[in-house]
């Protein structure tokens, strides 16, 4: 497994560390846009259920450029039995050659998720899922919304090697906690204007930073913008801002993590 070469001989090569790409409506277009701004690799997520079938599908069309990660979010076990959670850890089980990390996966405290996904529910399925990236010695891409500790605590419990807290705006000394663990968190183009994001962003040594878009979510306070993966440009020159570096070093260094973090240079 290798990423390709930015086909269009673009100076800087990037990877979009965490898209919803099943949730693209013109994914055609996207991919090609995405390549024209230096993408040369996508880390596509899943949510569960049908989500996870069609990342897997998505990866198997654009092979190369979309590597797959299987998750079941916080956001998605509302309503959901046990025999529900079963299968889709065992979907996740029985594709595990096929992925590059679980994800997308984690804990919400959001009040609105609470009160129909308790918070014990929402750990117990964590657990799972990061005793299965245990076993298969599988990266996770972690949602921690209001939940930064809990979930700091829980990966630290599992003995998972590698995590990556994506869009980061939790408390600093948690962070203290994740970054002396050798985990890492991704910065998203929030880093133009959210505050907290930019302090994680700040605080964050680059070697140990990924980007990302968490496309299609929207940002901005307004206009707002639907993402999609060529905005992985703003998020390389928000950090880029941030840290007072060139844009070069920050698209080099963070592809170098991004490679390693998920086995892409294997």
């Amino acid at each position: 497994m290798g990423i390709e070469r930015n086909p269009l001989g673009c100076g800087l090569r990037l990877i979009d560390s965490h898209v919803h790409l099943d949730e693209l409506e013109t994914l055609g277009f996207s991919i090609e846009r995405a390549r024209q701004a230096g993408v040369v690799a996508i880390i596509a997520v899943g949510q569960g259920g049908s989500s996870n079938q069609r990342t897997l599908e998505i990866a198997e069309q654009y092979p190369s450029l979309v590597y797959p990660a299987l998750g079941l979010h916080p956001g998605a076990l509302t309503g959901l039995g046990e025999g529900e959670v079963a299968a889709d850890l065992n979907f996740i089980q029985d594709n595990i050659s096929l992925i590059v990390a679980l994800g997308e996966i984690g804990l919400d405290y959001d009040k609105r998720i609470v009160q129909t996904t308790p918070k014990v529910w929402q750990q117990d399925v964590l657990r799972r899922l990061l005793a299965l990236a245990k076993q298969y010695d599988k990266p996770v891409v972690l949602h921690s919304r209001y939940a930064w500790k809990d979930a700091f605590d829980l990966v630290q419990q599992s003995g998972v090697s590698k995590a990556v807290f994506h869009w980061y705006t939790g408390f600093t000394n948690v962070l203290d906690g994740i970054l002396k663990a050798g985990y890492l968190i991704s910065a998203t183009p929030a880093g133009e204007y959210h505050e907290e994001h930019r302090r994680a962003i700040r605080q964050a040594p680059l070697e140990r930073l990924l980007l990302e878009t968490d496309a299609p979510v929207y940002y901005g306070r307004e206009p707002k913008y639907r993402s999609e993966p060529a905005d992985i440009l703003r998020s390389l020159r928000a950090v880029s801002a941030i840290k007072g570096m060139a844009e070069e070093m920050v698209a080099e260094q963070t592809t170098h993590n991004t490679c390693r973090f998920f086995g892409l240079d294997k």
